[in-house]
């Protein structure tokens, strides 16, 4: 789906802080969505969670850093860093030329993945969300 200028694929989960989510078997891999990487503008670091770490739904797992600000990247689920993706601190561009694909942060093993989900958007409710912001500039 697209909204605007804003590519919003199906199948994900999103947060009203554009975190997506995919759930993948066990475990969810999590990144910003096509509006956050370009509110931010160009990407220049990204400080990723370290593996093994316990991260909590919409608590601060990172940051993401640009030319413009410093954000905090929120996890949408709790639970277990499981892996991150090392490309990112070499290649923080990546963030912006691939939200949905290169560009994800982290994958988590969720400790309370049914209820934390059942509180995400899914692609039409963050879709009509998005609307609403785009409206209000």
């Amino acid at each position: 789906m697209k909204i605007n200028d804003y590519e919003v694929p199906e199948g994900l989960f999103y947060t009203k802080e554009h975190t997506w989510i995919k759930v993948e078997d066990d475990k969810c891999r999590v990144g910003i969505t096509d509006y956050a990487q370009k509110a931010l503008h160009e990407v220049v670091f990204v400080e990723l969670p370290n593996v093994d770490s316990k991260v909590e739904y919409m608590k601060p797992a990172g940051t993401l850093e640009s030319v413009k600000a410093v954000s905090d990247f929120f996890s949408p689920v709790s639970g277990d860093i499981i892996e991150v993706n090392t490309s990112l601190p070499d290649n923080p561009e990546r963030v912006n030329e691939s939200p949905y694909s290169d560009g994800w942060v982290a994958i988590i093993k969720p400790s309370n993945l049914d209820q934390e989900l059942s509180a995400l958007m899914d692609t039409n409710k963050y879709g009509d969300f998005l609307k609403t912001i785009i409206e209000q500039k």
